[in-house]
């Protein structure tokens, strides 16, 4: 039973802090974004050599091993997107007029480079591991590349809850590419395919001549496609999701509250400056 149990709470733990981080680093002064891009660039650089390593582990610990590398290379992304580094050529917000095709396209535009990072990665995991025994980076890297581009392509089709507090203050430009209505379309599709594919993974992982590290990388692909399909439904169902991170928005309030001190103090001086000065 653990041996099931543990790789689900390992990937709920993983999915709630390295969120929460991110949100946090992101939210903190600008002057520091250079420094949290460093360390995550070196951070994806081990992750590749760390996923090369356990390519050939048939084991538990290998399973381990690449499902976190596969999860901190996606971080990468993250990281360089919402630091506004990995974007898009676009940066304005969408005309007001844009609609259909021309607002999809200026809404690519967007997010172009960051589209173009996002295949970059994946080929560079699924090159690292081949046809390696060990492919739980790779279902991982998958499960977050094709559920993220489903939520992206809901986002824009309209939900309800659009979530625009996750984006940092100079991408809030990028929520005029949001659509809001309680639903499209495609999302009971992207849900029913998404389910269907979650049950389908956990029925995988009862099946009794599978190995272990199979049945761990299978595992932790069904959690987190798990996930994903709750975070679909958390677009639409009227529940704030941020309280789950709200440790994350910390250093975005810490940083208003600075930028506001600021002003405050700077308004003062300047007051008292010109109350000084001779008449």
């Amino acid at each position: 039973m653990w041996a099931y149990v543990l790789p689900v709470l390992f990937c709920l733990f993983i999915w709630w802090f390295s969120t929460g981080l991110i949100l946090y680093l992101d939210g903190l002064p600008q002057r520091t974004f250079k420094w949290t891009f460093l360390g995550s660039s070196v951070v994806l650089v081990l992750a590749f050599v760390g996923l090369a390593t356990s390519r050939d582990l048939t084991t538990v610990a290998g399973a381990y091993c690449a499902f976190t590398c596969a999860v901190l290379i996606w971080g990468w992304q993250e990281v360089a997107f919402l630091l506004g580094y990995v974007t898009g050529p676009r940066k304005t917000e969408c005309p007001p007029l844009a609609k259909g095709w021309r607002r999809a396209g200026h809404a690519f535009m967007a997010v172009a480079h960051h589209e173009l990072a996002l295949v970059v990665l994946a080929a560079g995991v699924w090159l690292t591991l081949g046809d390696s025994p060990n492919q739980t980076g790779w279902w991982t890297y998958l499960v977050l590349w094709v559920m993220r581009q489903s939520a992206k392509l809901n986002v824009f089709l309209g939900v309800r809850n659009l979530n625009e507090q996750f984006l940092p203050p100079h991408l809030k430009y990028l929520q005029t590419y949001f659509t809001q209505r309680p639903m499209n379309l495609l999302f009971p599709f992207s849900v029913t395919l998404s389910t269907v594919a979650a049950v389908w993974l956990w029925q995988a992982v009862g099946q009794a001549d599978m190995s272990s590290h199979v049945a761990v990388g299978l595992t932790f692909a069904a959690t987190m496609l798990s996930l994903a399909v709750l975070e679909h439904w958390l677009l639409v169902v009227p529940m704030p999701s941020q309280a789950l991170w709200s440790w994350g928005f910390a250093s975005r309030e810490k940083d208003s509250s600075a930028s506001l001190g600021t002003a405050l103090t700077s308004g003062a001086v300047a007051h008292s400056s010109a109350s000084s000065s001779p008449q």
